[in-house]
Formats: structure tokens, sequence, C-alpha cells
């Protein structure tokens, strides 16, 4: 039977990181500041990858895929949270929040696929080199990025549509600083059985499915590492994966930690402090670690250094 007084949710208000209002302005600074320097390191490595032509291979065009799908990632959620910062109503649309939530999962579970396609591709160049060129052609490169973005939607998509028509009668506060369907479902005044075991089923066939195809192929990529007899072959070979591999780490270990879980409405407070690590901190850290940990993202950073050198002098 329904209800007669229900009232339809319109907006939402989002409590955003636990302070007071005046602490809550003075972060505002410090997360522009990663926003826009995490912008800036991710189109600095697609016109690093576009501008070398040394670049223009399978590992640097899914890397750019990669830092293209950061820059979408974080305006996504830091916009909003900046503007929040400094308004007194901290209220965001109800198709606002829910296209907010979408694009967040959508863009991440890419992420997520995008890795295990970056896998693939350091195995065949270890495992398999002298016919890396073969089989990584560019036909196979595009039906990866293509296949990784459109996983990620087909993910997301239907648990969205779901989510849309769940009735939502108030309270309206989200105890997050983003639209994140964990709190969101807290609000639904309705039986979410349902669609929290679709999310929890559709986080961890998309999480342990992409980690299968990661783990596996670095199995294969150690156990081809440890029969290189030279210590410097070893050493190329490993450099050649170390910030792919660290990026991965980092990605499945918070992730993991804050979706596959049994209740979907548990452990609000927890995921919000590691929803900070991954999705503010983790996109600023890449491309430090793409640049630092690899020789020609360096290397090609120096030539254009050098270049814009030449053009103000």
């Amino acid at each position: 039977m329904h209800q007669v007084n229900q009232t339809v949710v319109t907006e939402f208000i989002l409590q955003g990181f636990p302070g007071s209002a005046e602490l809550q302005k003075y972060l505002f600074v410090p997360i522009l500041f990663i926003y826009l320097l995490t912008i800036i390191g991710n189109i600095l490595i697609i016109v690093i990858v576009v501008h070398d032509p040394h670049l223009h291979n399978p590992m640097y065009f899914f890397l750019g895929n990669f830092s293209s799908l950061e820059i979408f990632y974080v305006t996504t959620l830091s916009p909003k949270m900046l503007a929040h910062f400094l308004a007194e109503k901290k209220s965001i649309c109800f198709y606002c929040c829910i296209s907010q939530a979408f694009f967040h999962f959508f863009l991440g579970a890419t992420e997520f696929c995008l890795l295990a396609s970056m896998s693939f591709d350091r195995y065949i160049a270890i495992c398999n080199p002298l016919h890396y060129r073969v089989i990584m052609n560019c036909r196979l490169c595009l039906q990866l990025a293509l296949g990784s973005w459109l996983g990620g939607f087909f993910t997301v998509i239907i648990q969205t549509v779901l989510l849309c028509q769940l009735p939502f009668c108030g309270p309206n506060l989200i105890n997050h600083f983003y639209c994140d369907v964990t709190p969101l479902l807290s609000l639904v005044c309705a039986d979410t059985y349902l669609l929290e075991q679709m999310v929890l089923l559709g986080s961890a066939l998309l999480l342990f499915s992409s980690f299968l195809l990661t783990a596996v192929s670095y199995t294969f990529i150690i156990s081809t590492i440890m029969r290189i007899s030279s210590s410097s072959g070893r050493h190329k070979a490993f450099s050649a994966c170390a910030a792919h591999l660290t990026v991965v780490s980092i990605q499945y270990g918070t992730v993991m930690f804050m979706y596959v879980k049994p209740k979907a409405k548990s452990s609000l407070e927890i995921n919000k402090v590691v929803s900070v690590l991954n999705t503010i901190l983790t996109p600023l850290l890449n491309p430090f670690i793409y640049t630092l940990r690899n020789k020609d993202v360096k290397e090609a950073l120096k030539k254009v250094t050098h270049i814009k050198e030449k053009m103000f002098h």
C-alpha cells in the first residue's frame, strides 16, 4: 500500500567531510591545487604521447586512454566538491546526483578494464616480443580500448536505471562528499536487497575478472623475467611494467576494500575516508608514477621541455 503523505525528493544534501563549515572552507585551496595538478599532469602525458613518435605504440596508446579517463573521472567529482566547500547549502539536484553516481562508477569500471588491457599488452611485450607488433596491431588495440569503455558502461547502466526507479521520500541527507551508491541506497524508502546484490555482483565480477586477467598476465611476466640470464635484461623487462604494476596495486587495493563486501549500507564513514584516496589522491599519483618510473616518458618529457625552452629564448 502506498503512503499518502510521501514527499518526493527533488534534491539531496551532501554532508561532505566531517568538521565545521569553516574547516571545510580551508580544504578548498588544497583540493583545488590537487585537482588542477591532476588535470595538468594527465594532459601533459597525453601531449607527450601524441607529440613523440617514439611513443606511438600500443603501451602508450593505452596510457593516453588511461590519462583521458582520469581527467573525466576527477572532473565528475571535484568541481562540485569545490563549490560545496564555499556554499552554505551543499545541495545537488536528484538527476544530477544520479548522473554523478553513474559517471563515477562507469569511469571507475572502465579504468579497471583498461588496466587489464594494459596488463595483456605488457604480457605480449615481455613474453612474446618477436610477435608483439603483429599481435598488438592497431585493430586489436582499438578493440581492447573500445571494449574497456563499453564494458564499464554496461556494468553500470542497468543498476543506474533501477536506482532511478526506486522511491526516495526523505530524508535527503547523503553521508558523503559525492553521490555514491552506498549512501544513496540508505535513503531509499523501499526494499533495496535486489539492487544491493546487483551492485555487489557487478562489482565483484568486474573487479575479479579484470584482476584475474591482470594476475595471470603478471604470473607469466614474472616467470619470463626470472628466466632472463642477465641482470640488466631482468631490470629492463621489470622496468617496462613497474609503473603499471604500481597503479594496479593502488587501484585494486582501495576499490576492493570499499565495494566488495556483503552489505552495501555498512561502513559509510570508513568508505568516506578511503574514497579520498581513491577519488582525489590516486588520480594525482598516476601521472607521477608513469613519469618517474618510465624511462621513455621521462626522455619525451625532456624533449618537450627543451623545445619549450627554445621557444621562449
